[in-house]
């Protein structure tokens, strides 16, 4: 990344500050503490991207996209970490044109669960869930159905037991 990267990121992002109506050009008007509160981050990362000394980590652009209500892909573009070729939207890859044997075909839940990230470890888990939402008359995909139920703890994080 070079510094005219990190200056026009840093002008984009100054804009949409205002924008949302955060005072960040009087001294006194609070408005970087007030964004790196509601973002959840150190005053001093906010400074430091405004002041064009450095680029935000990943976190704290994931937390600056959601508090300023700007899609996280976009933060990641325009701040040059990654391409738009880079991160592709699902959609755009799920409305594409199929060509050949593929052509309206459905992605599987593993396909999706591929474009959403999820995690190898979790993916078995994820068809199992996503299949209980979608309707009976409908095959999910190309994938090995589950009898097992989920259990509740698996899908809320949570357990309930009686003492």
């Amino acid at each position: 990344m070079t510094s005219r990267d990190l200056d026009a990121f840093a002008a984009w992002v100054e804009d949409l500050v205002r924008d949302r109506g955060y005072d960040i050009d009087s001294p006194r008007g609070g408005g970087k503490s007030r964004l790196a509160d509601g973002a959840g981050v150190h005053r001093a990362a906010v400074t430091r991207l405004l002041q064009r000394q450095s680029m935000p980590d990943l976190e704290t652009t994931r937390r600056l996209a959601r508090v300023l209500g700007v899609p996280v892909r976009e933060m990641l573009i325009r701040s040059g970490r990654l391409t738009a070729e880079e991160l592709a939207e699902p959609h755009e890859y799920l409305a594409a044109p199929a060509s050949g044997p593929d052509l309206g075909r459905r992605p599987t839940l593993e396909e999706v669960a591929d474009l959403l990230g999820v995690p190898a470890d979790r993916r078995e888990m994820f068809v199992r869930v996503v299949e209980q939402f979608l309707p009976n008359d409908e095959p999910a995909g190309d994938h090995t159905a589950v009898d097992a139920q989920v259990p509740e703890e698996a899908v809320t994080g949570s357990s309930h037991t009686a003492d």
